[in-house]
């Protein structure tokens, strides 16, 4: 199972591109909001969650994503509930992903320490004691991967999918898709 954390404010795009590549290699998915199931993003588009941070089947966890969108960023760092799920998910050793302004929450978690992580520009200041790549659209680093931003997002997802179900499966999906630049 991944779980994708959604608070209100949190960047569309980069919260469903993973939930839909992820969905099309037939991993299950299941986006998880703050607050309730009706989350708005940074653009003003609602979406429903499946289900709420607090009833996430943490022992189920196979990884744990993190959009980001400043105020979805603020909403996953004013949960108790999403910290204590992402800490859970390192400790048992499952895959962290973030994107955007989301990898700032595994800073703070202590989790980029040592680590080579990317994130949106500007956002370095706050990653702690890692090894920023500025240009990399993804960065994997062991179980922990990170990416930059909205544009970013489509190949984020097709190497959570890569990462889940191997490359072949996800060339298929990203071909179909034609998502030639997760091919070369």
């Amino acid at each position: 199972m991944v779980y994708v954390i959604l608070g209100t404010g949190f960047e569309e795009v980069e919260a469903i591109a993973p939930v839909d590549i992820l969905r099309r290699c037939g991993v299950k998915v299941k986006t998880a909001g703050i607050g309730g199931l009706q989350i708005t993003g940074s653009h003003n588009i609602t979406v429903t969650a499946d289900c709420t941070v607090e009833a996430m089947d943490l022992d189920a966890m196979d990884m744990i994503v993190l959009p980001g969108g400043l105020g979805g960023v603020a909403s996953i760092n004013g949960s108790e509930t999403a910290l204590a799920a992402v800490s859970k998910a390192w400790n048992d050793g499952k895959y962290v992903a973030a994107i955007c302004a989301g990898p700032t929450v595994l800073a703070r978690l202590g989790l980029t320490s040592g680590k080579t992580v990317t994130g949106y520009p500007g956002t370095e200041p706050q990653l702690g004691d890692c090894r920023y790549v500025p240009d990399a659209p993804v960065v994997v680093d062991g179980r922990l991967i990170t990416s930059r931003g909205p544009g970013t997002a489509m190949l984020f997802g097709w190497k959570l999918a890569e990462i889940l179900c191997g490359a072949e499966a996800a060339a298929q999906v990203a071909a179909g898709m034609l998502l030639t630049e997760a091919q070369s």
